[in-house]
């Protein structure tokens, strides 16, 4: 059974062109140091699954869980030695999209970057496209 890793906080970025690159999702230095610090306890896991569910004030809201498995219709994403593996349902929202880990005086949080979110709500753990 899968359990949530950690919170996730969206972020509309605006005025952004959407760059080609080799994988759906790219992954900053702080997010694959995070990745591997989150599994080093966990060995039976072989990375994070990303997905959306249908939630929140403004449509939909991504999910963290940890993963044994590559999921049949899952994307895999591999860098720096981290694993990432994309629902099939998440794919489309996620072309383009950067994860970050933040760290500040009040919370610590992935945040997605994603230029094809057309709003988010006040909060921001719900956006729409």
């Amino acid at each position: 059974m899968a359990s949530s890793v950690v919170r996730a906080t969206v972020r509309a970025v605006s005025k952004r062109k959407i760059q080609a690159t080799r994988a759906a999702l790219t992954l900053t230095p702080s997010a694959v140091d995070k990745i591997k610090q989150l599994l080093k306890d966990k060995p039976e896991h072989v990375g994070v699954k990303v997905g959306v569910r249908t939630r929140g004030c403004n449509g939909l809201s991504y999910t963290l869980e940890y993963t044994k498995t590559k999921g049949d219709s899952d994307e895999e994403v591999v860098q720096d030695g981290v694993r990432v593996f994309i629902e099939k349902k998440a794919q489309l929202t996620l072309l383009g999209t950067e994860m970050d880990y933040v760290e500040d005086k009040l919370s610590s949080e992935f945040v997605f970057n994603n230029p094809n979110i057309k709003g988010t709500c006040g909060c921001g753990e719900s956006f729409n496209i």
